[in-house]
Order: C-alpha cells, then sequence, then structure tokens
C-alpha cells in the first residue's frame, strides 16, 4: 500500500509590546474620544502602536477605558493578525494562548481593540491599579504566509495513547491518606504523618536529618519530630509542595502571607524551587507597606531576584517617600542597603 503526506503550514510571528500607564489619574482629564499613543514599535517587520483612550472611545462607552492596536503604516498586502489585551499581573502563571481570538486585518492605519476593555470605577477598585499606575501586555501574532509543504513520512495510525503523568495525584493521595506513613511531627500543637522516602528524596536536609542519626533518636523518642519556629498551616503547605511540587488553593488575601512562611521554610529545607516560587510571587505584592519586609526576608534569605524588584520599586520617588513615611526607614537606614540603593539610583 502506497502512502504520502502533506501539511498545511501558517508561518506566524509572535510577540508582544507592554504599555504601563504611570499616572492614570493625570490622564482621566483627556475628553471622551480623544487617545494617547503609545511608543512605537516593530514586530513582524511592521511598525505598530497601542492607542489608549482613558475616558473611552466613544460615548457609548465612556465610563471604560479602550485600547487598540493600530498599524502605523500602510501595507499593500493585508495583515491577518491575532491579538489580546491583559494585565500583566494577571499572566503570573502562564502566557495567554491566542488561538481562540477573532483574526482581524490591518492594512492602511486600522486598529483593533477593546472598546470597553474595563470600566474605570472597576480599575480603580481592582489588584490591577497600584500607586496610580497599570501595565497592560499586548499578545500578537502575525500570519505571514500559509504554504503546502510535503511530508516525508505519512504519519502512522496511533494505536496506543499515553496518558499524562499522574505521580504528583498519587503521591498527594499518599500524603492524605498517610498510608505507610512512618515519621511524626509535632508543630504547633498539630501532628502531621509523612514518609521518610519522599521527604528524603525532596529536600536534603530531610535526607541527612531523617536517615541519619536523628532516625535512631526520634525512634528512642516514639517516633515524634518537633518543628519549632513554623506554625501548622505553613508545614501543611510545605508538605503538600514536597509530594505534589505545587501548592494548595489560597486567596488572594492569604498568598503574600504564606509566601513570606514558605519562602522561609523553602530556604531552611533547601527546597530551591519553592524558593522561587515564593520570590515569583513576593514581586507581585510588593508596596509602600510591605516593601520593608520583604525586603529584609530577600537580604536574609540571598533572594537575589526579590531584592533588584525591591530597588526597581524604590527608584520611584513617590514609592520611596510612602515607603518612609510608613514604617521602611529603619530597615532601610543599613549601610549596605542605602549602598545598594543610591547605586540603582544612580544607573
Amino acid at each position: 500500500m502506497s502512502a504520502s503526506a502533506s501539511a498545511i503550514v501558517a508561518d506566524t510571528t509572535r510577540g508582544y509590546h507592554i504599555v504601563k500607564i504611570d499616572g492614570y489619574s493625570g490622564t482621566k482629564a483627556t475628553p471622551t474620544g480623544e487617545f494617547i499613543k503609545s511608543h512605537p514599535f516593530t514586530l513582524g517587520g511592521h511598525r505598530w502602536f497601542i492607542k489608549y483612550y482613558p475616558n473611552g472611545e466613544t460615548s457609548e462607552c465612556a465610563d471604560h477605558i479602550s485600547i487598540f492596536l493600530c498599524l502605523d503604516e500602510s501595507v499593500s498586502k493585508a495583515l491577518k493578525v491575532q491579538h489580546r489585551f491583559c494585565f500583566i499581573d494577571d499572566m503570573e502563571e502562564h502566557t495567554p494562548s491566542l488561538t481562540s481570538e477573532e483574526v482581524n486585518t490591518f492594512q492602511s492605519y486600522g486598529g483593533w481593540g477593546r472598546a470597553r476593555f474595563i470600566g474605570r470605577e472597576d480599575l480603580e477598585r481592582s489588584k490591577h491599579l497600584k500607586d496610580d499606575s497599570f501595565v497592560v501586555r499586548c499578545d500578537i501574532a502575525i500570519t505571514n504566509e500559509i504554504r503546502t509543504e510535503e511530508l516525508a513520512d505519512a504519519p502512522t495510525t496511533t494505536f496506543v495513547i499515553v496518558p499524562p503523568s499522574d505521580l504528583h495525584q498519587q503521591l498527594g493521595d499518599l500524603l492524605q491518606t498517610e498510608k505507610g506513613a512512618d515519621v511524626v511531627f509535632q508543630v504547633s500543637g498539630e501532628t502531621f504523618r509523612a514518609h521518610r522516602c519522599v521527604l528524603a528524596a525532596r529536600s536534603p536536609v530531610f535526607s541527612a536529618a531523617l536517615l541519619g542519626q536523628m532516625k535512631e533518636s526520634d525512634a528512642a523518642a516514639g517516633g515524634a519530630v518537633r518543628i519549632d519556629d513554623m506554625e501548622a498551616h505553613v508545614f501543611k503547605a510545605l508538605l503538600f509542595f514536597i509530594y505534589t511540587d505545587s501548592l494548595p488553593e489560597m486567596s488572594k488575601e492569604d498568598e503574600g502571607v504564606m509566601s513570606q512562611h514558605l519562602l522561609v521554610a523553602a530556604d531552611r529545607y533547601n527546597l530551591e524551587r519553592l524558593k522561587l516560587i515564593c520570590e515569583h510571587r513576593l514581586c507581585s505584592c510588593i508596596e509602600a507597606s510591605t516593601l520593608a519586609t520583604i525586603l529584609a526576608l530577600a537580604e536574609q534569605h540571598h533572594c537575589h531576584g526579590l531584592k533588584k524588584a525591591c530597588f526597581n520599586f524604590l527608584t520611584s520617588p513617590v514609592n520611596l517617600k510612602a515607603v518612609l513615611a510608613i514604617d521602611g526607614f529603619e530597615y532601610l537606614n543599613t549601610p549596605t542597603v542605602i549602598k545598594e540603593l543610591v547605586a540603582k539610583l544612580g544607573t
């Protein structure tokens, strides 16, 4: 039996542009129908810019913010483009897919976008507006050409489908059921049962403790390991990560404080991935009221990325003034921090 195959290939250029509206309240005086242009940028060999309407593109959406992607040139052949606007803090976990977005045609200084991107009152009550600023990302996919290619080998029929790994779920069930657990922890008055081999495999600190001398001493003391200087709900989240390589669901209100506690725990037990996850989350929690605490954590636990984020926040005179007015001066007024901050401001 002879077989042949071909493929229809859409050659696509992908990219994104980030727009920061710094000083949002100052833009609200812009009349409805008038826009502010972003700095132009180039993608797929063409010039683009973003239109920001603080009071809506038309009177029908005057109580909304409108935002549009615009082509900054005239092209002989129409461009097929998919794009999506989203707030930058909605992208912590993943980059939005453009596959479900409508394909729009750009040809001569035209624009497509969201006339009702967000209501002004909704924005002003949301987490997106921080220190009178918000940041929007526009993801863009430009289809340059569609071509047909001959495939060397025809695809074969699939007889066996391999499912994705569910190891994390199985280990999570093992933690929840406590089946085969051989070590007991006492943390802030609560008891947790776990498995030495799992903890040892995940953490070199647990490995040294649970498979070394502590194993014999714990057995003599009835098998209980006491964990000091940690709250029970933090240790529970730590165990969940060790078994599943993920964090339990938590509210936005709890995420910042929990990330601080887990960062300390991750450093204590040498869980580098968990430490980086906590650093990443805390970068989005930096504000005047939290800066001193987060910067102190970054300094004490050698979190270089988080420390850079703190100093970047302080490069704004408004932010620095707000921090010093609250309670951040005592920690900021140390030789090491002042030296690094002066160096940052001078770059």
